[in-house]
């Protein structure tokens, strides 16, 4: 049985497509959302979701991308943290939104 590893394979093609789909089918989705961006939380929340995900598709293609000219895997940790602070930024203007919203309605 062959090891796995980092450096591409037989498959590389089908997961490039795989997430230029999924890239598009959430392009699709945020379009849908977006005139509902400002609205109550839950498609605020929603819409935030959703650009989330694109984000994510793009940094999944350009980590690919990455990694494939430098032959290394650092630009994957690079990408996660990056991630990971759009991630932390949208959680909070949610939790920010949604407690505005709790106020409120106990008012």
């Amino acid at each position: 049985m062959p090891a796995l590893s980092f450096g591409g394979g037989a498959c590389q093609g089908g997961v490039g497509l795989a997430a230029l789909l999924n890239l598009d089918a959430n392009l699709v989705c945020l379009r849908l959302l977006t005139p509902y961006q400002d609205g109550d939380v839950n498609l605020a929340s929603a819409w935030e979701c959703s650009r989330n995900d694109v984000c994510a598709g793009i940094a999944v293609l350009a980590a690919a991308l990455l990694a494939w000219l430098f032959g290394a895997g650092w630009p994957d940790l690079l990408v996660a943290l990056a991630l990971l602070v759009v991630f932390l930024r949208s959680s909070a203007r949610v939790f920010k939104a949604s407690a505005q919203a709790l106020r409120t309605a106990q008012a």
